[in-house]
């Protein structure tokens, strides 16, 4: 198929911002129920700038997305690799390409497909490793991939917040200090893993990039540039500062010794309780006013936490927002 039948690399954008995105999305070509059509307009309805299509086990689907990308919409190649030991997802690859799923983690093979992925400048995802069913927990070491799905929306109810989410996040933070201290840590996201009508955005990621490219956002994504909203509705915003330098979520702060002001502004989630997480574990809370935007803040230094990162949560518990670390040196 002619590379002009697929949907474009790039989209019109804003520049250099931040863009909201869902990495993990499925159509009528494997198990969803809604056409490519259908998901795009979905997209564009709940404030998405970027979509991942995600078929399980093809590329099948890359050919029916071209009519419906308009400038305002990036679609990112990208397949679900489904093994019988752990799905992940290899998002950016090449037209045509399929990644081979016929395996399971005693067969030693993960890491040659991983590499698939990796030479044409994809993104390698750890999906939904909580996942309640079989072949849906995931058994491979995380070591070889880029990024850890910590929140999944397929298998919610009325929020898109469950135990298995709960579980992919403590298992993740527990590793972020350790990971960060070989210089090799990943970063979290989130997508709805959409399959039915209304699921698309539920949750997202929101990606710091320099355009609205497949090569700009993978990039904002593999470098822990964001962070993650149960919808559009939510704003976040994440800062640290020392004297006069300051950093941003998947940033590096060089403290020089300079004690830290921590800053978060949320919008969006009403009565909410704001977390902040450094290697010590959760460290400080603070809660939001009852209309649904506030700022909280909070002061540390490079010699009490490594790195810090934020939890927005709802009353009584369920996440509406969480953020990738700023790391402190």
């Amino acid at each position: 198929m002619p590379v002009s039948n697929f949907p474009p690399l790039r989209a019109a954008g804003r520049g250099r911002s931040w863009y909201r995105g869902d990495c993990h999305v499925h159509s009528v070509v494997s198990d969803g129920e809604l056409t490519p059509e259908q998901l795009a307009a979905g997209a564009r309805e709940v404030g998405l700038d970027f979509i991942a299509t995600t078929e399980h086990n093809t590329v099948e689907a890359y050919g029916a997305w071209a009519p419906h990308v308009d400038h305002d919409l990036l679609v990112v190649l990208g397949e679900e690799v489904t093994t019988e030991t752990g799905h992940w997802l290899a998002l950016g690859i090449s037209p045509g390409q399929v990644i081979d799923w016929k395996y399971r983690v005693r067969d030693g093979l993960i890491d040659q497909y991983l590499e698939q992925v990796h030479r044409v400048g994809g993104l390698c995802v750890a999906a939904h490793p909580h996942a309640p069913y079989p072949s849906g927990g995931f058994m491979y070491p995380y070591q070889g991939f880029d990024v850890v799905e910590v929140w999944n929306g397929l298998w919610t109810s009325d929020r898109p917040w469950n135990a298995d989410n709960e579980a992919a996040l403590a298992e993740w933070g527990r590793s972020l200090a350790a990971d960060i201290h070989k210089g090799q840590w990943r970063p979290a996201m989130g997508n709805s893993d959409t399959h039915l009508e209304g699921q698309i955005g539920i949750p997202h990621t929101v990606v710091f990039a320099e355009e609205l490219s497949t090569q700009a956002i993978l990039a904002g994504i593999r470098a822990g540039r964001s962070w993650i909203a149960e919808s559009a509705t939510v704003e976040v915003s994440l800062t640290a500062s020392a004297g006069e330098r300051s950093a941003l979520v998947g940033g590096h702060l060089k403290t020089l010794g300079q004690k830290v002001a921590v800053r978060a502004h949320v919008r969006g989630v009403p009565s909410a309780t704001v977390s902040f997480h450094t290697d010590r574990g959760k460290v400080h809370c603070e809660p939001l006013p009852k209309h649904g935007t506030g700022t909280a803040q909070w002061l540390t230094s490079a010699q009490e936490s490594t790195f810090i990162r934020i939890e927005v949560r709802h009353p009584h518990g369920p996440m509406a927002a969480l953020t990738n670390p700023i790391i402190l040196t």
